[in-house]
């Protein structure tokens, strides 16, 4: 009997990979279906209803699905979601009852059996921002959020410029695309990652999120993790990013260096996973948590501003919206539980790692650590404050910096300088 926490919606893991014959035969059956072109981060979807990282999600979502996800944090049917996961199109041609090939770069991810369509309008695509893109900073108040986030939210752009239909049905994946090759070791399914925390007899996992390099605050947060639970996933996001975003395989090789370097090897895994990033936040941070539900996590490390971007979201909205989660019954609420971390840094005057809660100091003693922070040093070819990062690591993202041709202005938001900080 597994002491994991179970796959999330009670079913088990819904894993829609297609393989052997099964596989050869629906391969052959999509090359005479109607194709459909979809975006990096519907083909990231379709690969996590393949492996059962998006349990109990065998499908794009209908409407009513749609709907009660933005407004309830559930599916229509009362178990716990908390963004909508559809598949946008501007093909009139397509009707329900149909069955289509969906396409990415010429590769067919897989088939899918449309049971509805209904239409996005620009009210729709707005409520649906509004309800999940939209938080409680200064960038999101008033009027603030209408004004800023066309322009400056990646997450709200990405919504408004869907097409104006949703596709909705069940599936059969025919690729995980290339992470298996680019990433070996790196990229597991959630039935790999059980079995491996079931081996090392793991029953209580923390994860940590990841989408920019490893500094000490992060290293800081999995440490702690790993004191209180058997062990830490650290794992980091392998699909698009936005301009200006580190590339995986720079921060894979980083986080390796890290662990070979700072951590008892045994008790952490380094893994990735093939999302792309929607920015949404504290809604996001839920995403994450019930996600890793099914990759076996029973504690998912929330620190500041988890999958935030500007100044949309309060510093710790991420770690509060935790608290109104809805519970409608067992199989249907989200079983992993935050690990609320308080602000981290280095104190100097406290001779190291710190956060809010256990630092006396004033934050002129403190070096204030931020993702965004560091990027934004590196890519102006700025000295790295000590104690920011690690030598070994800050070595491999000069050498990746360096060989840029074109860089993106990187936008510092409070947090991540620091001038919000009391």
């Amino acid at each position: 009997m597994s002491k994991l926490v179970p796959a999330h919606g009670g079913k088990g893991l819904i894993e829609c990979l297609l393989t052997g014959a099964e596989l050869t035969a629906e391969l052959k059956k999509a090359e005479g279906l109607k194709k459909l072109d979809i975006s990096a981060r519907s083909k990231g979807d379709l690969i996590m209803m393949g492996i059962g990282g998006f349990s109990p999600l065998n499908g794009f979502m209908s409407k009513a699905d749609w709907k009660s996800v933005c407004e309830k944090y559930t599916l229509a049917d009362g178990t716990f979601w908390p963004v909508p996961v559809c598949l946008d199109t501007d093909d009139d041609s397509i009707k329900a009852g149909d069955e289509i090939a969906l396409v990415n770069k010429g590769v067919i991810y897989a088939t899918m059996k449309v049971t509805e369509k209904f239409e996005m309008t620009e009210a729709d695509k707005k409520f649906e921002c509004e309800k999940v893109y939209r938080g409680e900073g200064e960038e999101s108040e008033g009027e603030n959020f209408w004004k800023i986030a066309p322009k400056d939210h990646p997450g709200v752009q990405m919504v408004l410029a869907q097409g104006k239909f949703n596709l909705a049905g069940p599936v059969k994946v025919l690729s995980e695309g290339d992470y298996a090759v680019k990433y070996p070791g790196v990229y597991l399914r959630p039935s790999e990652t059980r079995a491996m925390f079931e081996a090392k007899g793991w029953s209580t996992v923390s994860a940590l999120q990841l989408r920019n390099p490893m500094h000490r605050s992060h290293e800081f947060l999995a440490k702690i993790s790993i004191e209180v639970c058997d062990g830490c996933l650290i794992h980091s996001l392998i699909g698009n990013l936005k301009a200006g975003d580190i590339p995986a395989e720079v921060r894979v090789k980083c986080i390796q260096i890290l662990i070979d370097n700072y951590f008892v090897a045994d008790n952490v895994i380094n893994a990735g996973y093939p999302l792309d990033m929607r920015y949404a936040g504290p809604r996001e941070a839920l995403l994450h948590a019930t996600f890793r539900q099914n990759y076996g996590v029973s504690h998912m490390l929330i620190g500041r501003d988890h999958a935030g971007v500007g100044d949309f979201y309060g510093l710790f909205e991420a770690q509060q919206i935790f608290d109104r989660v809805p519970t409608n019954g067992p199989g249907k609420d989200l079983v992993t539980k935050p690990m609320k971390i308080d602000w981290t840094f280095y104190c100097h005057k406290c001779d190291g790692m710190a956060s809010l809660r256990t630092c006396p100091h004033t934050k002129e003693d403190r070096v204030i650590l931020s993702g965004t922070k560091l990027r934004k040093a590196l890519s102006e070819g700025a000295e790295v404050v000590d104690h920011f990062g690690r030598e070994e690591v800050l070595v491999e993202l000069r050498k990746y910096y360096a060989g840029l041709t074109e860089k993106v202005e990187i936008k510092m938001q409070g947090a991540a300088s620091g001038d919000v900080m009391k």
